[in-house]
């Protein structure tokens, strides 16, 4: 079993939410399950820049944490649909506020994104 060389500050918040909420595609993976996308393949292709085996990987570590749910039909072939818990609900007010962000800047992150690929 890994062993960390170094403890865990399990007592900063921020670092305890970056642990659950971070990741390339958590936040967009929640914002899909919170717009009723509930399938797996469906996340997929929401998300079409992230690969299945990211966003599985990803979905695994939410549900690790309690932040979604899943519920599986006993149908061939199966079917599997996630839900925010009451947990998971509880980040919806952030992500709407990085949502407001993102789309208040949008320009200036395309202009960075532009001196990125010239450079």
């Amino acid at each position: 079993m890994y062993e960390r060389k170094i403890e865990e500050n399990l007592d900063c918040g921020i670092y305890l939410a970056s642990r659950v909420f971070g990741g390339k595609w958590k936040c967009c993976i929640l914002d899909a399950i919170n717009r009723g996308i509930a399938r797996p393949v469906d996340i997929c292709s929401y998300i079409p820049d992230a690969s299945k085996r990211v966003i599985e990987m990803q979905l695994a570590e939410l549900l690790f944490y309690g932040i979604i749910e899943k519920s599986s039909e006993d149908t061939y072939p199966k079917k599997s649909e996630y839900s925010l818990s009451i947990v998971g609900k509880s980040i919806l007010p952030l992500l709407a506020q990085m949502d407001e962000w993102g789309l208040a800047h949008y320009e200036f992150v395309k202009e960075r994104q532009k001196e990125l690929q010239i450079s």
